[in-house]
């Protein structure tokens, strides 16, 4: 095969184990054999729309079979690949699909009404619609299924996958095939993944997390993946029940909403082999309950920008170092510098900077950008973290949302962190607040599953004598709901416009 990229993994896995199932999906399958036969298909008919190499094929839709058969496709044209946030106003797709340029537009028939507001207001280039339910079917059905072998390299761009966008607009990180496989490769020789795996995927394919650290990764192995269009906790035990799942996925949030959920302590888990949590870190309370049902949580670090995997704990040391984000992937390199980039000392608070082969090409059309957060190959994080004396890294919060008061630096994520351990909070975020005498001053936002009133003063007595004085929030804004991107990421600037003033 001339194609070196994803585009030829369909194929590839088909000569292997085309028998296999590759996709699970609302109660029907798909084999490998299918898969490459499905993949081949849209390509053709992608081509017939006008679609060749390095054009943008854009995708509006939950975890579904056709979001994979799509990125697969656009990799056998040599085209790139750019999957939308389900989430997203229609303003803010308008705007992804000009500033990527997609020509081709498939939706899931359930987001129309979405797609065609964006659509209206105009600009946006795109030529081709394709609903993803019976017109998806037919195009297929109708299309050539000679394989397609077109000349794609690992430095070819394969996807362009927008940042969370928390802060101003998102930017469109350019992963290539060469940056997918080698994160795909860290996966498999860091968590020894096995090619009889059952994936449940209910974290969103259009993040680098379920799509990079799951999908892709057991789809090389030759596992099988189960789609989850929406996650559920409920849905979730029972679905480990039923397909014997050996391998989920998720952010602290929804391994959180799954330890509360009633049949938590009688669900059977037994099949379960991997459980890998990012995104943010994870509670140690979390951790704690999941040790309770004999589960150790194998935690990671990435970002949209290295595809995602940058550090990684393993199940040794799941423990022993419980709450490091743990040591470099197999082909990763991770530094901790000053703001000098002088190497910060053991138990220093330093900026996290990545390089490996996985490490994006760049942000799409931002070439001030891109160079700005590069410093001599090194990939700027923007994340705090310290390293102790084993290397292990402990991620401490992003640079940015470091609350400075009376002149100590105070990180959210550890203050969240003491009080996600009182029994009454059930999520919580930590911002600062301006403040004529110490600058700033903590205020904790929180989430509380306490009948009736939770006492805020209870809460924050809870924290003296784990926390330093100066680290203990001065106020407590309970609220429904924290405000979170799709991925489960804190909207803090969100927060901050509601509950940071005086």
């Amino acid at each position: 095969m001339r194609n070196e990229g994803l585009g030829s993994w369909p194929a590839r896995r088909a000569r292997k184990t085309p028998h296999r199932t590759a996709l699970i999906h609302d109660g029907a399958t798909v084999t490998y054999g299918e898969l490459h036969a499905r993949t081949s298909r849209l390509a053709h008919a992608l081509r017939t729309a006008g679609v060749r190499r390095g054009d943008r094929v854009a995708y509006l839709g939950p975890n579904h079979p056709s979001f994979l058969e799509t990125l697969f496709a656009a990799g056998l044209l040599g085209a790139v690949f750019v999957p939308l946030n389900t989430r997203l106003a229609a303003p803010e797709i308008a705007y992804q699909l000009r500033d990527s340029g997609s020509t081709v537009l498939l939706r899931s028939p359930a987001l129309a009404a979405v797609a065609d507001a964006a659509l209206a207001e105009g600009g946006t280039g795109v030529r081709t619609v394709v609903d993803t339910g019976g017109p998806y079917e037919e195009l297929l059905a109708a299309a050539s299924a000679e394989p397609v072998d077109e000349r794609v390299s690992p430095e070819d761009v394969a996807l362009i996958m927008y940042t969370s966008g928390t802060t101003g607009r998102p930017k469109g990180a350019m992963l290539t095939h060469g940056n997918l496989v080698w994160n795909a490769v860290d996966v498999l020789v860091d968590l020894d993944l096995a090619g009889d795996e059952t994936a449940l995927v209910s974290a969103p394919l259009f993040h680098t997390g379920g799509l990079n650290m799951l999908a892709l990764p057991v789809l090389l192995k030759g596992g099988a993946c189960l789609l989850v269009e929406s996650f559920d906790p409920g849905d979730t035990l029972d679905l480990i029940e039923r397909h014997g799942v050996t391998f989920v996925f998720g952010v602290p949030t929804m391994f959180d909403r799954v330890a509360r959920h009633p049949r938590w302590a009688t669900a059977d888990l037994s099949s379960l082999r991997l459980l890998t949590c990012g995104g943010a870190p994870v509670p140690t309370a979390l951790i704690a309950a999941y040790q309770e049902r004999g589960l150790a949580f194998l935690q990671g670090y990435g970002m949209t920008e290295a595809s995602p995997g940058v550090l990684f704990l393993d199940a040794e040391h799941a423990v022993s170092k419980a709450g490091s984000a743990g040591v470099p992937h197999f082909f990763t390199d991770v530094r901790v510098v000053r703001p000098d980039l002088t190497p910060a000392a053991t138990g220093e608070t330093g900026e996290v900077l990545v390089r490996g082969p996985h490490v994006m090409a760049g942000y799409w059309g931002l070439a001030e950008e891109t160079a700005a957060v590069f410093a001599d190959g090194w990939f700027r994080s923007g994340d705090a973290a310290r390293v102790d004396a084993d290397g292990y890294v402990t991620i401490v919060d992003r640079l940015k949302d470091m609350i400075i008061s009376g002149g100590e630096n105070i990180y959210p994520a550890e203050v969240e962190d003491a009080l996600l351990a009182h029994p009454d909070v059930v999520e919580c975020a930590v911002i600062g607040v301006p403040d004529g005498t110490w600058g700033e001053t903590v205020r904790a936002v929180i989430v509380t599953g306490a009948a009736g009133t939770p006492d805020p003063a209870a809460i924050l007595a809870s924290l003296d004598g784990r926390l330093a004085r100066y680290k203990i929030p001065k106020s407590v804004v309970v609220v429904a709901e924290l405000p979170r991107t799709a991925s489960g990421k804190l909207l803090k600037h969100q927060l901050r416009t509601r509950y940071g003033t005086p």
